[in-house]
């Protein structure tokens, strides 16, 4: 749940937020003073505040200039019914997120405070860059243990010292937001903002002013002046995503960025100036755009500064169980539910899978397996056909795979018994570090072997598909003699 604090002294203000934001999604709180707001702030611990410029006492800019200093990183939106440029200004200056105008359009007003709270949220969950997640300590982190991924916590380390320009590349749901966020909370700039723009998820004739913003009439349909990113993230991060979808006139833009740390507003003549370290990313090879003349070779290097390259899955499947387990765990307390336990057959068809998505398909399939799925344990059956038909002949069908050596009437039936028995073996033995699944279950079915024949050690090699010899090392090694009385 999201927490929202409005700030005005007008009642009927308050009344309208808290019709307009009545959702279980949202905790609205209120406060009639700036002072008031100073007050509550350190104990409500707000997402996001949403505060009027002119009230009595301490304004909002007075009360925006004492929240930055208690919580560098909370976000404030300012509204106000007499705005002028300069007060726009001023209140960028001062770290505002965004600034409205009275009375606001609803749509457009829940638009910047979603927009708002998945900021908040981005800058909020820490992102772990140590090389496993042994502890759930974090809301998201990177996992590996691969030689590939070793090689990105290294490079993650080396820049988050520093305030270098980055470009991160990978095929599509690799984690390359993953990366850029562990930079951010790793750098010297983790106290200011941390901003995410999809480039390639915005049409083009808004990107340019979603990133610089724009004054008012410069368009048709820009009926008030709009704050771009690279202001709202002025001293903070701003991370480009899919920035090779970007048009030419943006890349001349943000090459002078870049550059000079300086532009225009769509419309606008003033210059601005900001501070911004832009880490970029891309699933594209840029140097084919390049050679294309389709990405502005001069911006390409000023990008290029260091680089990051994020495998794919297929190329760090010793990763996968990892992964599994991760996204178990995660998926399990998202939904309030029990950490389900993965058969030994559905992570070899993961193994073998070549996983065209990458890491965020795996996350998908396991999300969709842990809703199909009837028991404690995800089988083969659970998976798609696709997915199941990796690990093996007839894995989708009967939830076979991995278990081999069935053949003949009831066999499915058998293997699906005996991959559930193996989940359920796997997820108790993650409960007790001690217990040695292997030999637990070794001597348990010599001993019922045993048992079920009344000590006829032939018979009971026979259930067990061993050699009389192998039965009587069995019995010996794991002290079964002694327990059965056997000569």
């Amino acid at each position: 749940m999201s927490k929202l604090l409005l700030v005005d002294d007008e009642a009927d203000v308050l009344y309208s937020f808290q019709r307009i934001f009545d959702s279980p999604e949202i905790q609205l709180s209120t406060a009639s003073s700036g002072e008031e707001a100073l007050a509550v702030v350190p104990r409500l611990k707000p997402d996001l505040v949403i505060m009027d410029i002119r009230m009595g006492g301490m304004n909002g800019l007075e009360t925006l200039r004492a929240i930055r200093q208690v919580d560098p990183k909370l976000l404030v939106i300012l509204m106000t019914a007499y705005g002028t440029t300069q007060m726009a200004i001023e209140a960028m200056k001062l770290g505002a997120y965004d600034y409205l105008l009275k009375p606001f359009d609803v749509p457009k007003l829940k638009e910047i405070v979603n927009q708002a709270l998945r900021a908040a949220r981005d800058m909020r969950q820490t992102v772990s860059d140590k090389p496993l997640l042994e502890t759930e300590d974090y809301e998201q982190g990177i996992v590996g243990r691969s030689e590939p991924m070793q090689q990105v916590f290294k490079m993650v380390g080396q820049l988050a010292a520093t305030d270098a320009t980055a470009l991160i590349t990978g095929e599509s749901g690799t984690g390359k937001e993953l990366v850029a966020r562990a930079i951010y909370h790793n750098s010297n700039r983790n106290g200011k903002p941390f901003l995410a723009v999809n480039c390639a998820a915005i049409p083009e004739q808004l990107l340019e002013s979603e990133l610089f913003g724009h004054e008012r009439g410069s368009f048709t349909g820009a009926t008030s002046q709009r704050i771009g990113k690279f202001e709202q993230c002025n001293g903070g991060t701003l991370f480009l995503d899919e920035i090779g979808d970007m048009t030419p006139a943006t890349q001349t833009k943000i090459l002078r960025v870049l550059q000079s740390g300086t532009f225009e507003r769509v419309g606008g003549n003033a210059p601005l100036q900001v501070d911004v370290r832009v880490i970029a990313a891309t699933n594209k090879p840029l140097e084919q755009a390049v050679a294309a003349r389709q990405f502005r070779e001069d911006l390409f290097y000023r990008l290029n500064v260091v680089r990051i390259h994020l495998p794919p899955l297929r190329e760090r499947k010793s990763d996968i169980r990892l992964l599994a387990d991760y996204f178990l765990k995660k998926l399990a307390r998202d939904g309030g539910g029990a950490t389900k336990a993965i058969s030994a057959g559905v992570l070899r068809a993961f193994e073998k899978y070549h996983w065209p998505g990458n890491v965020r398909e795996l996350e998908n399939v396991i999300r969709r397996a842990m809703v199909v799925s009837k028991g404690d344990t995800i089988l083969p059956s659970d998976l798609t056909a696709e997915i199941a038909g990796a690990g093996g002949e007839g894995a989708a069908a009967g939830g076979a795979t991995g278990t081999g050596g069935f053949t003949g009437p009831g066999s499915e039936a058998a293997a699906a018994d005996i991959a559930t028995l193996a989940g359920h073996l796997f997820h108790w033995a993650r409960k007790d570090p001690k217990l040695k699944v292997l030999p637990a279950v070794e001597r348990a079915l010599v001993i019922e072997a045993l048992r079920a024949t009344a000590n006829n050690q032939v018979q009971a090699a026979k259930l067990l598909g061993v050699t009389r010899a192998t039965l009587r090392k069995r019995i010996e090694k794991f002290g079964i003699h002694r327990e059965l009385n056997i000569a």
